[in-house]
């Protein structure tokens, strides 16, 4: 089964271009290091209802090794599951495609049995491998479903792509959005120039992933020049790791930024969010050991408001580096009003005993 963009619902179409947030799905774990199907599903319930957008599942914040234990089926079908059933709102579903191309064709069909949208594709299997090799590869998937192409920062994993490469993958017909996570200003503009180099920018929406400047991403007016005239092109949401926690206050932010952008007013209070926000990612992301604790950070988050028993990852090096925890709470007494504590727990009965209610009402 192959999927053109064009086949995709007008109204999940219009989600995405409009720009949203989309979160990294993370994994729930018991403490044995299985999947926690109930808070698995009361993660993506809290996503839903908080306002996201959207889900990206299968992807760097869900733990790559999911593919190892054959978990990778699993975890997509009880997203999907949820998009389906806890809501009737348009939801753009986003799969994680990983490795060369016979594993990311594989794990598109995966995805695409399960209703995906597209596919977020890493090219973190092609480190050292030139251009032409990776644009091929990008075809081929892209014959297969829609894409999200993912600039991921070098120091986990990602390969470093020159502007060239940009325009040529924004030239691929089947490329929907572009997620940016390069964690790099440079290489954001890259991307930036490629797609309206490519004449793109209607088709490709750019989303952020640079948790260093999530806010500043999202009111950037970006003006390239192409035939003698600029070109201005603006990211219109986020997929981050860093918004699979405290999404309601997110779904906030991202308005207040798409607002101050229509109306061309950047008040010195959103300037200031930027560095708060970005404050707050290094805490989480544990930036000052070089993001050995991100997703552990994220876990961390989750546990404290009752989503997640505990911040176990597949691998049991993964945890907290030192001092992490304390940052944490730094930033959760620095920063109140970026914090949803009072939602999750006005709600996380309903979304950890979901099922149940649902039958009920039946």
């Amino acid at each position: 089964m192959n999927r053109h963009w064009t086949d995709l619902p007008a109204e999940v179409m219009a989600v995405l271009r409009r720009g949203a947030v989309i979160p990294a799905h993370p994994l729930a774990l018991t403490a044995h290091r299985a999947l926690d199907e109930r808070r698995q599903r009361a993660l993506s319930r809290y996503y839903i209802d908080a306002g996201a957008g959207g889900l990206a599942v299968g992807v760097h914040t869900t733990q790559f090794a999911i593919r190892d234990i054959g978990l990778y089926e699993p975890v997509l079908r009880l997203a999907a599951e949820e998009m389906d059933g806890w809501t009737d709102r348009p939801l753009v579903r986003v799969a994680g495609l990983v490795g060369r191309t016979r594993q990311a064709l594989a794990e598109a069909d995966v995805a695409l049995d399960l209703g995906y949208h597209a596919g977020l594709l890493s090219l973190a299997a092609f480190r050292g491998a030139g251009e032409d090799e990776i644009i091929d590869h990008c075809r081929a998937v892209a014959a297969r479903m829609p894409l999200v192409g993912f600039y991921l920062q070098p120091a986990v994993g990602g390969v470093p792509l020159p502007q060239t490469f940009w325009r040529r993958f924004a030239e691929i017909d089947n490329v929907v959005a572009i997620k940016m996570a390069p964690f790099n200003r440079y290489r954001t503009l890259d991307v930036v120039r490629g797609v309206v180099a490519a004449g793109a920018e209607e088709r490709v929406t750019l989303y952020t992933g640079n948790d260093d400047h999530i806010v500043l991403d999202l009111l950037t007016p970006f003006a390239v020049r192409r035939g003698g005239a600029d070109v201005v092109v603006r990211v219109r949401g986020g997929l981050l790791g860093h918004w699979s926690v405290w999404v309601k206050r997110a779904v906030e932010l991202l308005e207040r930024t798409r607002a101050a952008a229509e109306h061309g007013v950047v008040t010195a209070d959103l300037l200031q969010l930027d560095s708060q926000v970005t404050d707050c990612n290094a805490a989480i992301f544990d930036v000052a050991n070089d993001f050995h604790g991100c997703i552990a950070g994220c876990h961390e988050v989750l546990r404290r408001q009752g989503l997640l028993d505990g911040i176990w990852c597949l691998d049991p090096d993964e945890w907290l580096s030192p001092g992490q925890a304390d940052e944490i709470d730094r930033v959760r007494a620095d920063y109140p009003h970026l914090i949803d504590d009072d939602f999750v727990a006005a709600n996380l009965s309903r979304w950890l005993d979901g099922d149940m209610q649902q039958a009920a009402r039946a």
